[in-house]
């Protein structure tokens, strides 16, 4: 997908932005998750495969793609049998270390009470259901 250059200074919020489809590439669930488990160092595929829960191969193979692509990623093939393929971040990639760590750490932290949140919003929606159907 190309995007229009941004009439003024970039901004996120206006769809026409360039700026936008970098925001939408680093706020991917699994492209956080892929770029968080590489800043802790250099991986094969099937350690990200094991260490990415729930993730298939098609969508690490296309999330893994698309880092590399966009210049997050580098993927190096040794020619060797069976071969061997590793994957770390680029220097712009290691950029992610800082908010995307702070992001992982903060849902870590907040956990408890975004479930203490969901709960009451649940309990709340079940009084108003049964409200209604009374």
């Amino acid at each position: 997908m190309v995007r229009k250059a941004c009439s003024a200074a970039p901004n996120v919020l206006s769809p026409q932005c360039p700026t936008r489809m970098v925001l939408d590439l680093i706020a991917d669930k699994w492209t956080t998750l892929v770029i968080y488990l590489l800043s802790q160092g250099t991986r094969r595929y099937g350690e990200l495969q094991r260490e990415v829960g729930g993730i298939s191969q098609k969508m690490l193979t296309q999330t893994l793609r698309k880092l590399e692509h966009d210049g997050l990623v580098k993927r190096v093939v040794y020619p060797e049998v069976p071969p061997r393929t590793e994957y770390s971040l680029t220097e712009l990639g290691t950029t992610l270390r800082e908010p995307l760590g702070a992001l992982c750490k903060w849902a870590v932290e907040h956990l408890p009470d975004v479930e203490k949140a969901r709960k009451a919003g649940a309990r709340q929606r079940a009084r108003a259901s049964e409200a209604l159907s009374a």
